[in-house]
């Protein structure tokens, strides 16, 4: 068999292995072992040129280990004796101790300068686009024959069309990877009405379409809304937006950098997040309009018993009927704003109370001093109502009756909670229950499921927490 007929054989044996797959690592490997075999090399090296970085990016080899570089070798084209072929788009050969042309570029994590010769050639897509290059390597001085030279760049060229649909491969299976892991994200946004278990599904959804060691949603006011997994090397922030606002961030970690795939995936999960953050905030809002109206109707039906039961009393200042069913519908207010405000089914009565104190001694204080320590304890919004009535209906009682100055306690005591209201008056034991007291005793009772002693000048109430 002739040179002629030995090339043309190893071409086609070369260009049937390369196109018996579609896998582009796969084919990179098969093209570095296959190019190698065919010219009796002791190693290949195959580049891929990387349109995004302008770099020419080591993918696959035969003779070294890729896997075990700590990091890929990259080049631009001009660069080192591979770097030349791919400029000038022709090959470049040299014989012996090509370690010492002044071409050559070190990579410490490389042993190129263990090989004599090399041949280099540009891997060229659609005529003169560069889409690689690779090289075939000698431990000892070999210099290349035209047919050889000829051979190599005959199998490049059938390389480049295999890189070229292997590519188109590799994009259409990425493009299937990332319509299934969007649609996951779009399935759990519509079933679920609640924004946590959406939230949950996209974190983890992004961890598995781009390998992340670690994902977490951030919202606009800073708090992490889920995190799952741990930090890597790499971070990417992706903005989540609404309407031209930024509402949060999808933040992904791992290991490796980020391809411009990965990134472009990532925007589009983090349109996806923006659409089930507002979904759900606006699901919210209509759970919490309904929750408002329930609240206003039995708020409303409270200040309506009252103002009966004031109505049904003899005896009474018109003038102090009206003052105290005032502060009554403010202590209900000040509850509504609380639960408004912090968004929340249960209320931190230090706050409530305290707006409650300056309400009131702003009315009735008249100079007397007003002191109060009050711990941090939540309520549920119901029970925190009938406490707002207690604490109102007390410290009026105190404002108006006692003398002195005015005490205010709020703890927690053996898993109770209690709230004692004092003054340096003489106080009346014992006495009979006015319309205030009569509302106070009642609340306590039903409302609490509680106790209520009054001892002298000193209102006590305890209920369980």
């Amino acid at each position: 068999m002739d040179a002629s007929e030995r090339h043309l054989r190893l071409l086609t044996e070369t260009t049937a292995a390369v196109n018996s797959t579609l896998d582009l690592e796969e084919v990179l490997h098969l093209v570095a072992e296959k190019v190698a075999a065919a010219l009796e090399a002791d190693a290949c090296f195959v580049y891929l040129y990387e349109e995004r970085t302008g770099e020419l990016v080591l993918r696959a080899t035969h003779g070294t280990s890729v896997e075990e570089m700590t990091r890929r070798p990259r080049m631009r084209p001009g660069e080192g004796i591979t770097g030349t072929a791919a400029a000038e788009r022709s090959p470049v050969m040299i014989p012996s101790a090509a370690h010492l042309d002044p071409r050559f570029k070190l990579f410490p994590n490389l042993p190129e300068e263990e090989y004599e010769s090399i041949l280099a050639v540009p891997i060229l897509a659609r005529g003169q686009e560069l889409a690689g290059a690779l090289n075939v390597r000698t431990r000892q001085p070999r210099a290349y024959d035209e047919t050889e030279i000829e051979l190599l760049q005959a199998i490049a060229d059938q390389v480049a069309q295999s890189l070229l649909h292997a590519q188109l491969y590799a994009q259409a299976q990425r493009r299937v990877v990332e319509l299934e892991a969007l649609a996951r994200i779009s399935e759990a946004v519509s079933e679920s009405l609640y924004l946590e278990e959406s939230l949950q599904k996209i974190v983890e959804t992004t961890m598995d379409a781009v390998d992340a060691t670690g994902a977490a949603l951030v919202l606009e006011d800073g708090r992490i809304a889920w995190p799952e997994g741990r930090s890597g090397k790499h971070a990417v922030r992706t903005p989540l937006r609404w309407k031209r606002r930024v509402i949060g961030e999808l933040v992904a970690d791992r290991d490796a950098p980020f391809s411009d795939d990965d990134r472009a995936l990532l925007e589009a999960i983090a349109h996806h997040a923006a659409v089930a953050l507002e979904h759900g905030r606006a699901v919210m809002r209509g759970v919490l309009a309904q929750e408002i109206h329930h609240r206003v109707k039995n708020n409303l039906q409270t200040v309506a018993s009252l103002l009966r039961l004031q109505s049904r009393a003899e005896d009474v200042d018109p003038r102090e009927a009206l003052e105290h069913s005032v502060n009554r519908i403010l202590a209900i207010a000040a509850v509504h704003e609380v639960l408004t405000e912090q968004r929340d089914e249960d209320v931190d009565l230090h706050e409530l109370l305290d707006r409650l104190r300056s309400s009131i001694v702003q009315g009735l204080g008249a100079g007397r001093s007003v002191d109060a320590s009050l711990e941090h304890v939540s309520l549920a919004g119901s029970r925190a109502t009938a406490l707002a009535l207690v604490f109102s209906e007390l410290l009026q009682n105190a404002l108006e009756h006692g003398a002195g100055a005015v005490r205010i306690e709020l703890a927690r005591r053996n898993g109770d909670v209690v709230l004692a209201i004092a003054d340096e008056g003489g106080g009346v034991d014992g006495a009979e229950a006015g319309t205030g007291l009569s509302i106070v005793r009642a609340l306590v009772r039903d409302e609490l499921q509680g106790n209520f002693e009054l001892t002298g000048s000193r209102a006590e109430v305890v209920f369980p927490s």
